[in-house]
Order: structure tokens, then sequence, then C-alpha cells
């Protein structure tokens, strides 16, 4: 298949702060967005009509209009009023009800590369929103310090880190974790100097994630799995979004990989990958 190629990367929440409610329903979030070398791969090419999208790799995700990026396609080609339609190749790595933005991430390359495809006066970013609140980050990538429902964006320097990501073999419903959260959830600004920082010196953020009183009530392995993680000698393991993804930093990618290798052994059934952050599309 001929045409634009585009990488879809998962990414992390390095700390996420629940601030409250609004009233529209949604949750005001402080959060510190990266992109990390775990990705799905988005081939596209023009077609005479219409969506058609095609799903491979080792993640199962519905082919049809189920699938975000197949929204995303729909959204752009009727923004931009292009006679055309498109064919997508989607290979899946990244999996599904993780937290790792997986359908978000394919959303936003889908956005990226029918940009080049049907070049038009579209909005990305607004166009993205409507789609969900992780896909305009997702739609550059890289570093970012999210406020409203993540929409709201400030692109900070790359920084060299490295982690161990670790999901056991169940999702998390991101509506249901949000749904169950109180008031007592709701906790302060993130110091995400501070969290940078010890990214660069690698040393263990003072990072948090407000989820995850509800969704470790909910889902007990979930915290048995980070008491464990931790046990196993990798500090500062936190959840990723609403879950059901665990990441811990590591010194260096090889630290990574050893630990993914050795957890992937103890945990069998479980998604283990070692992973690095990575700039962004302008970074």
């Amino acid at each position: 298949m001929e045409g634009v190629v585009e990488r879809a990367c998962a990414k992390l929440n390095l700390g996420l702060a629940v601030r409250g409610r609004r009233e529209d329903g949604y949750h005001e979030l402080h959060t510190l967005f990266a992109t990390v070398d775990v990705c799905d791969e988005v081939r596209l090419a023009a077609a005479p009509e219409g969506v058609a999208l095609r799903v491979a790799g080792d993640v199962d995700v519905p082919a049809g209009p189920d699938n975000l990026a197949w929204r995303a396609a729909e959204a752009y080609l009727g923004a931009a009023g292009v006679p055309g339609g498109v064919a997508i190749e989607l290979t899946k790595h990244v999996p599904a009800g993780a937290g790792l933005g997986g359908g978000s991430a394919d959303a936003a390359a889908v956005l990226r590369g029918l940009a080049r495809i049907y070049p038009g006066e579209v909005n990305l970013p607004v166009l993205a929103l409507e789609l969900g609140a992780d896909v305009p980050f997702l739609l550059r990538g890289g570093l970012a310090e999210a406020r409203g429902v993540g929409e709201q964006l400030v692109y900070l320097k790359p920084v060299e880190a490295h982690f161990v990501l670790v999901k056991p073999p169940f999702e998390v419903p991101t509506a249901a974790a949000y749904a169950a959260l109180e008031e007592r959830d709701y906790g302060p600004d993130l110091d995400v100097a501070a969290i940078v920082k010890a990214l660069r010196q690698g040393t263990v953020p003072p990072w948090r994630n407000d989820l995850e009183r509800t969704v470790f009530f909910a889902y007990p392995p979930l915290a048995d799995l980070k008491r464990l993680l931790e046990e196993h000698g990798l500090a500062g393991a936190l959840m990723s979004g609403s879950g059901s993804t665990l990441f811990a930093p590591v010194e260096t990618r090889e630290k990574a990989e050893r630990y993914a290798d050795a957890l992937a052994r103890r945990y069998p059934g479980f998604w283990v990958r070692a992973a690095s952050l990575v700039g962004g599309e302008e970074a």
C-alpha cells in the first residue's frame, strides 16, 4: 500500500492531578504528557470515496466506525470538504484500555496523514479535541504540561528518560474510573518543574496519580502489582492515565530492557515493554 506513513506513539501521564469537577461534567486536570517509543503504524492512501480500514498487529481492535481512527478520517474528510476518500492500514502494538492513549494516537496520526494527502483549511487541534481529550497532545507528542481536560498545552524541552511499562491482562474503562472519583480524590497541581528535574537527574520524581485510589479499589490486582514492582526495585511506579498500565522510571534503556525481560518471564500473560521518551513532531 503506497501513500503516507505516520507513527502513532503511546503517551504516559507523568503525574495526573484531578483538580475538581467542572460544570460540564468533565474533570479539571493537571498532567504532564509524554510520548514514548511504543508506537502503532498508520498507512494512508487516497481512495475514490469513503473510509476503508484494515487492522493488523498484535492488538485486537475494531476495524469499522467504532475505531477512533475511522472516526478521525470521517471528521477530517468532512471538515476539508474533499471529494475523495482514504484507505487506512493500522498496525497495532499499543494495547487498548491501557491508559496509553493508543486509540487517540491512531486518530492523531490519521489527522496528520490526511492533512498531507488532502491539504485544506482545517483546524487540526479543534478537530482533535472533538475526537478525544488526549488527541490534541498526540498531534505533536513530545513533552507537555496540560490543563483543562488535557487540551491546554504548554510544550517543554525534551528529556531523556527510560521506563518499564507493565499492563496486566485486563482493561480499565476510562469513563468508569472518572465517574468513581469523590471530592477527597481531588488534589493540588503537580510540581512539574520538580518532576522534570528528577527525570533529568535520574531520580524518582515527586509525581502522583489522583485516579489510583478509585481504580485500585475497583481493581485490587493493580494495587498489588504496584507494590510488587516496588519490591522488585522499581521505585516510583505509577499508573498512567486511568490504567491499567503501570510504569516505573529506570536509569538507562539497557536496564529498562533487562527489567522488562525479567518481568515478562515472571508475569506471563502481562504486556511488558521497555520504553524511552521521544520528541514531538515539532520538537
